[in-house]
């Protein structure tokens, strides 16, 4: 398949935007979703497994809800333990290089809260985001570049927890074209890469 998609949410099956997210992800071609809370739930991530998930497919999405402007500790820990120095970073490292490496992201904030940057000085409350959402990726877009991966903009749902059933929908429409474009980008990738190297192409799905 093209496209690994890591879905992190420590109460996906009771969580409406994330699970939504999840089920319309099932129904594209070239995706699979894989569900580390039902995979580890005690933690113990397999690095091996999780290594061979990776090699096989040209794209990783990491969808996940934006917790303290960082991501779920459970997928924190799969970086940790997977992403290990000789595989994807480090000398003789080429496992994840020319893969591509995208988030899907549920905040529970507006789109206008994540919209742009704001001087602290100029913010009243002194509780409002003071940056946009294209900072608190960062440093996941650090981390692509380390493991030589090419890096996606991140597919964004807003107010998470309180979307209507109408918005909700409108959202799974757009994740399913974005995955959709990532997956035909990721084959494309593929298709090069095994050019490149003297072998036969994936057939075109």
């Amino acid at each position: 398949m093209a496209v690994l998609l890591v879905l992190a949410h420590p109460g996906s099956p009771s969580s409406r935007g994330n699970a939504a997210l999840a089920a319309a992800g099932r129904t594209v071609p070239g995706v699979e979703v894989h569900d580390l809370y039902d995979a580890y739930p005690h933690f113990f991530v397999d690095a091996r497994a999780e290594q061979s998930r990776v090699e096989a497919h040209s794209a990783v999405v990491f969808q996940h809800p934006m917790y303290w402007y960082s991501a779920p500790p459970l997928l924190k820990q799969w970086w940790d333990t997977v992403l290990e120095e000789g595989w994807a970073y480090g000398r003789g490292a080429t496992a994840t290089i020319g893969k591509t490496w995208a988030h899907a992201i549920t905040t529970a904030g507006s789109a206008r809260a994540y919209a742009h940057a704001v001087d602290p000085s100029d913010e009243p409350t002194g509780r409002a985001n003071v940056f946009p959402l294209s900072d608190y990726v960062k440093p996941w877009l650090q981390s692509a570049r380390l493991c030589g991966m090419r890096w996606h903009p991140p597919f964004a749902v807003h107010e998470a927890e309180r979307i209507d059933a109408p918005a909700l929908d409108a959202a799974c429409e757009r994740y399913r074209a974005w995955l959709a474009a990532l997956a035909a980008s990721a084959d494309g990738l593929s298709a090069e890469a095994a050019t490149r190297a003297g072998a036969t192409p994936p057939r075109t799905r």
